[in-house]
């Protein structure tokens, strides 16, 4: 039987480059001269450190900016709140959303079955397999879940025939 699965991943090594792309700039650029900004990749979570929240929030734009042109969603990006750090400094942690969540994972299974498709979804673990007779029926699924309101963002892999 046809099927496939519904994942969300972020290629860790691109995103590792915008980071560093990210500090390559902050040490370059004229309104970061003699600042304490920086930016570090740890454990799936994105930590920016800045003098004030406008710097912060200068990184985080430049990290943005540096996602889109690797072809990164910026949307993958949970933002947590500004705190202080030591030294008067600003820190904010960033957690990159990886893997559909269960309560995701739940809505996308109902949102198909209220569609009455001839399809079956089921969760394994942080991704839905949806499997099907009919190759047109998955393409149907497919285009029905891009359509839905998801907080983060999906990729369909592992297409079979």
């Amino acid at each position: 039987m046809p099927s496939f699965d519904i994942v969300c991943e972020i290629d860790l090594q691109e995103m590792r480059n915008a980071v560093n792309q990210v500090q390559k700039e902050i040490t370059t650029r004229f309104d970061f001269k003699h600042s304490q900004s920086s930016i570090e990749l740890a454990d799936g979570s994105v930590t920016i450190v800045g003098d004030d929240d406008h710097k912060v929030n200068t990184v985080a734009e430049i990290l943005r900016g540096k996602m889109v042109r690797r072809k990164l969603d910026a949307n993958s990006l949970e933002y947590g709140s500004m705190e202080d750090a030591s030294g008067g400094l600003k820190r904010q942690a960033i957690t990159i959303k990886q893997g559909v969540s269960q309560e995701l994972a739940k809505k996308i299974v109902k949102h198909i079955k209220q569609e009455k498709m001839k399809v079956q979804p089921s969760i394994q673990g942080d991704q839905v397999r949806i499997t099907g007779k009919k190759r047109d029926d998955l393409q149907n699924a497919i285009a029905l879940v891009r359509g839905m309101d998801n907080d983060r963002p999906l990729q369909f892999i592992n297409f079979r025939d």
